[in-house]
């Protein structure tokens, strides 16, 4: 079973930053595919971002229409570790960040096959 640890998330003024981390167990994270989702109170929870596995660590990249421009995922097989680089935060963009793994999707809707604990992300105005 991967385990999957996000950290980086906390309190920040809109029109700031925040870098999320998320490290993985597991000998062949190069060949996952990770992704970042979203919860607001009382939402449901939201594909935020994606990097799907092709072959030989080549990688698609994949964004939320309420995040392009503004959010970049990135990742370090070496370090078996997913980004989450957010600029120009909203207070829109509070929500618990959890990273997953095997992640899966298209425009009409994203899955994840495994979560980590999630990280708190809260925008103030």
């Amino acid at each position: 079973q991967v385990q999957l640890v996000e950290s980086g998330g906390g309190l920040v003024q809109a029109g700031g930053s925040l870098r999320l981390s998320c490290a993985a167990s597991g000998r062949t994270f190069s060949s996952y595919s990770m992704g970042w989702f979203r919860q607001a109170p009382e939402k449901e929870r939201d594909f935020v971002a994606a990097m799907t596995a092709k072959v030989s660590n080549v990688y698609d990249i994949y964004y939320a229409d309420s995040v392009k421009g503004r959010f970049t995922i990135s990742r370090d097989n070496a370090k078996n570790t997913v980004y989450l680089q957010m600029n120009s935060l909203k207070p829109e963009d509070t929500a618990v960040y959890y990273c997953a793994k095997d992640v899966r999707g298209s425009d009409s809707a994203w899955y994840g096959g495994s979560w980590g604990q999630g990280t708190q992300v809260t925008v103030s105005s």
